[in-house]
């Protein structure tokens, strides 16, 4: 099976590549969603829940500024300057996976003072949620648009050779 350009760079260099493009960036954004409902419920703009938001809304924004750097400058640039995407599908899952991490840094621009501060405590909070939801949504096209087989809309990789489903004698033959 053919594999988008995003599903690729979590599959190579294991398990780093998954650490550090999934783990790390949905563990610190699902902390920030989970203690921003939780702010929502109960309103306390203090203690341990409201500090974890903070960190962690700042944490995940300043982490996809290197995450998004490092994307533009070493996947969407060569492969566009190569003419290597794998159909609409790549470019959508590499895409929506650059633009999920910009509400994220808005929340870490908006917990640094630098955006925003004319807001009150429930202005701010709104704009949390709205980015939150924004990130959840582009998050999830980019997931699945990644998970899916570029060869649908017709791309098929170089130098691929379809398997013979019966391998001459003495051969086992090699899994596509």
């Amino acid at each position: 099976m053919n594999m988008t350009h995003y599903m690729e760079l979590l599959a190579v260099n294991q398990p780093w590549n998954l650490i550090i493009f999934m783990a790390i960036p949905i563990v610190l954004a699902e902390t920030l969603a989970i203690t921003e409902l939780y702010l929502l419920f109960t309103r306390k703009f203090e203690g341990a829940v409201y500090y974890l938001n903070r960190f962690s809304g700042i944490a995940v924004g300043v982490y996809f500024v290197g995450i998004i750097y490092y994307i533009v400058t070493n996947a969407i640039i060569p492969i566009t300057q190569a003419g290597e995407w794998r159909t609409v599908i790549d470019v959508i899952a590499v895409v929506t996976y650059v633009i999920a991490g910009l509400p994220l840094i808005w929340i870490a621009l908006q917990e640094f003072g630098l955006v925003n501060r004319a807001l009150d405590q429930m202005g701010k909070l709104k704009i949390h949620a709205i980015c939150v939801a924004l990130f959840l949504v582009f998050g999830h096209v980019a997931m699945i648009s990644g998970m899916l087989d570029p060869a649908i809309l017709g791309y098929q990789a170089p130098h691929s050779m379809e398997m013979n489903h019966e391998a001459p004698a003495g051969h086992a033959g090699h899994m596509k």
